[in-house]
């Protein structure tokens, strides 16, 4: 089963070789990503590809409308990981326009355990609904509800108690907040960069 994917990846790995002998010894004796991606696990959203990074330059972590919860103790575990052992320097939260995610949060149709995941997206929404109510037309709404929900996630990022201690201690370490566009391939940064904890309240 599933014969053309394990091609696929022999191909791959072959090609990886063909242009660079030691590629995968030097994967296998260090990770030293400088970027931790926190994504939605939507297919048309390859994290790495769209970055033009090889493995072992990004560490990833990716969801549903790649929220960034505190309570939920996976992605805490990658981000305490990628802040106190791997010391990334960036972190971007990135959202996509068209999230289906997003939709189904506001939606009004009911799926189950989902529900309560996409559960902060609607608190987003209410505390925006007046600006959204201003927008002409749903898409409209949708993508902006697509922005402000990663801003809302940076922010989580930014409070948490291990990119607190990490810049107490003097680590260099940023927070972005970026969406991607499937229509053309583009990431569109929403200028919401956190650096330090005074950044934080400037942040919707």
């Amino acid at each position: 089963m599933l014969e053309d994917l394990k091609n696929n990846n022999r191909n791959w790995a072959a090609g990886k070789i063909a242009v660079d002998p030691g590629f995968f010894k030097r994967l296998e004796n260090q990770q030293a990503p400088k970027y931790l991606w926190i994504g939605c696990s939507d297919s048309r959203v390859p994290a790495n590809e769209i970055v033009g990074l090889d493995p072992g330059e990004l560490f990833v972590h990716r969801n549903v409308a790649n929220l960034a919860p505190p309570q939920d103790a996976n992605y805490l575990s990658v981000l305490q990981f990628s802040v106190e052992v791997l010391k990334v320097e960036h972190i971007m939260v990135v959202g996509h326009y068209g999230c289906g995610g997003v939709s189904a949060a506001v939606d009004g149709k009911r799926r189950g355990l989902v529900d309560h995941w996409l559960h902060p997206i609607r608190e987003v929404c209410h505390d925006h609904k007046h600006e959204l109510a201003a927008l002409d037309d749903d898409r409209a709404r949708w993508d902006r509800l697509v922005e402000l929900n990663v801003i809302r996630q940076v922010k989580n990022v930014a409070q948490d108690i291990f990119v607190q201690d990490a810049w107490a201690s003097g680590q260099s370490l940023n927070v972005h907040g970026w969406v991607y566009s499937i229509a053309d391939g583009l990431v569109r940064d929403l200028n919401v960069t956190v650096g330090s904890p005074e950044d934080v309240d400037r942040i919707l």
